[in-house]
């Protein structure tokens, strides 16, 4: 299916890479695709970095193509609770969908996108990705009630990521006739791939922390649940590779230090494309212990199975993270918060002969089903469902076969 250019796609992110994040990450992926296949994409974000590249709160406006995507990261002059504040933010939207053959696809849990489509004097037809329920953040949560309810009672369609989300929100089910399921999709090259670069790094975590390697990808805060992790890693031989930042760092180090495995972690931080895939090839698994529906997919999964690394994650009721990488199918899932099982399956792949290559090639194959092209091209179908439902839009797309 093709787009030509009068078929304008706005994304409304809240963020955008080298932003890091599985919705950042996402947003980037579905917009590189449907450029690919002709769209008009623009996407628009908060800036979080100054002029130096460097993380802030006060940043500037600026304007930019990530290869045929144009990218407006709006400048931002306070943030508080997740919420920032981007002066230009009303009339840069207003300017955007009032040009014709305009349909907005807001990515959300996003405050700040969300309340500003809410008081948008114009419709336009509205995609919205929930990726997923606010859970934690109760005033946060009950503040944008309203505005959500708004925003998403204009929508013509909700996208979940996975059919499983939808039966654990009792928010989505109010929308639940117009709900549709988008798994997030992924350009899994570079994985499947390694270039050269990626392959001398694995070999260099393996040279240098030993053959036995576990890895923990992911923000340092408390639905990604770490100290499971850490807590497991007492009860299994080898060294645990860290990769990611968040408010939690410090509070996870002195776990570690309490529970004597400091010197078995490798705390890594941000690092590049060629270092996070030499990662998932260096490890034995991905250590994926996320424990509430904050989590609803985890797109770093897809990134070690087509790495060929298979993934123990745990049982999130209703969330599509199980359904992601499947229970002794091409991954192993323990029950929510249980170290003693995170490690006893841990064990199993180091013991238990020819079950890691299983679960590897396994994995490599179902990768494949979270392919950024077919995502792209099943985003193209939403939106024609979405637009033929409004009489008062005209965009109208050109067919071919591909």
């Amino acid at each position: 299916m093709f787009f030509n250019k009068s078929y304008r796609i706005v994304h409304l992110s809240k963020y955008y890479p080298p932003n890091p994040g599985g919705i950042e990450t996402h947003v980037q992926t579905l917009a590189q695709s449907q450029a690919a296949f002709g769209a008009e994409v623009h996407v628009v974000c908060v800036n979080g970095f100054d002029e130096k590249g460097q993380p802030s709160i006060r940043t500037k406006t600026v304007y930019e193509k990530d290869e045929n995507v144009r990218v407006t990261r709006l400048g931002r002059i306070f943030s508080l609770a997740r919420f920032d504040i981007c002066p230009q933010l009303p009339s840069t939207l207003f300017k955007l969908v009032q040009q014709p053959n305009t349909l907005v696809h807001l990515h959300t849990p996003n405050p700040t996108m969300l309340t500003a489509l809410a008081m948008l004097p114009m419709r336009v037809p509205l995609v919205i990705t929930h990726h997923s329920d606010i859970i934690k953040q109760r005033i946060l949560k009950y503040a944008l009630r309203p505005f959500e309810y708004l925003v998403y009672s204009q929508a013509n369609r909700i996208l979940t990521t996975s059919s499983q989300y939808l039966t654990g929100s009792k928010f989505l089910r109010t929308y639940k006739n117009k709900v549709s399921d988008l798994p997030l999709g992924l350009d899994c090259s570079s994985y499947m791939n390694p270039s050269p670069e990626a392959m001398a790094y694995s070999r260099s975590l393996k040279e240098q922390h030993g053959e036995i390697l576990w890895l923990g990808v992911g923000r340092l805060v408390y639905y990604k649940a770490f100290h499971v992790a850490i807590a497991a890693l007492k009860k299994v031989p080898g060294k645990l590779i860290m990769i990611g930042v968040g408010p939690l760092e410090e509070q996870l180090k002195n776990q570690a230090k309490e529970l004597g495995v400091e010197d078995r972690i490798v705390w890594l931080g941000r690092v590049s494309q060629n270092e996070l895939v030499g990662a998932y090839h260096a490890v034995t698994s991905l250590w994926f212990p996320s424990n509430v529906r904050s989590e609803g997919f985890g797109l770093v999964q897809v990134e070690a199975m087509a790495s060929g690394c298979p993934v123990i994650n745990a049982n999130i009721p209703c969330s599509g993270v199980s359904w992601v990488s499947r229970n002794n199918i091409e991954g192993l899932t323990v029950p929510i918060n249980h170290s003693d099982a995170l490690a006893r399956e841990a064990k199993r792949l180091l013991c238990e002969p020819g079950l890691r290559q299983r679960l590897a090639t396994a994995s490599r194959k179902r990768a494949e089903y979270f392919n950024d092209k077919a995502m792209a091209e099943r985003s193209f179908q939403i939106y024609e469902q979405a637009v033929s439902k409004e009489s008062d839009y005209i965009l109208i797309p050109e067919r071919a076969n591909l």
